[in-house]
């Protein structure tokens, strides 16, 4: 039986190479049936949600890394970090153009794989660079970290939608403004 993870590993390749994932493809290339894939991937969706979730935490763990200032600065940093290398994800804009509706239910949905997790990375980001912890008032970091990312993947999804050099000032100036409300000072 094929794990899990071997899926994700191989369908992880495929999509790098095509820009989405062809389960009829994948198939043969794992060597299992269509329909063993389909039991341990679930679905063509949820696989491609664990595809995307893992590229996507490659990535945000590198933002992390390169975070060298802490407060508000830092959770922006690790913001432009991550998004500083989304004009050269190929696979991603393939499936973000070619398969837009599909693309924004993966990335997007509270209930998928993606969305869920990033916000939960976002609330950690919070809290590596110091806003959120100690004395002053209490903030909702999960509602928090909610809107900061559904203020990121907006911007996002429309700058691999439309690719080019978009003028990132006005997003950043907004997401500055929400995390200093929440964290005057910060």
């Amino acid at each position: 039986m094929i794990s899990h993870e071997t899926v994700v590993r191989g369908a992880i390749r495929y999509f790098l190479e095509h820009g989405t994932v062809d389960v009829d493809e994948l198939a043969p290339i794992l060597a299992v049936s269509r329909a063993t894939l389909y039991r341990v991937a679930g679905s063509r969706e949820l696989l491609l949600g664990h595809v995307l979730w893992a590229l996507c935490e490659i990535r945000l763990d590198a933002a992390r890394r390169a975070r060298t200032v802490d407060g508000i600065e830092g959770v922006l940093e690790v913001t432009r970090h991550f998004g500083a290398g989304l004009a050269d994800a190929k696979g991603l804009i393939t499936f973000v153009t070619t398969e837009p509706e599909l693309a924004g239910r993966v990335l997007s949905s509270p209930t998928g794989v993606v969305h869920p997790r990033v916000v939960a990375a976002q609330k950690e980001i919070f809290l590596e660079a110091g806003c959120g912890a100690g004395p002053g008032p209490a903030v909702d970091l999960d509602r928090l970290a909610y809107l900061y990312t559904r203020m990121v993947e907006v911007a996002a999804y429309s700058e691999l939608q439309y690719p080019g050099r978009p003028d990132r000032g006005p997003v950043e100036q907004a997401l500055r403004a929400l995390l200093t409300e929440a964290w005057p000072g910060g």
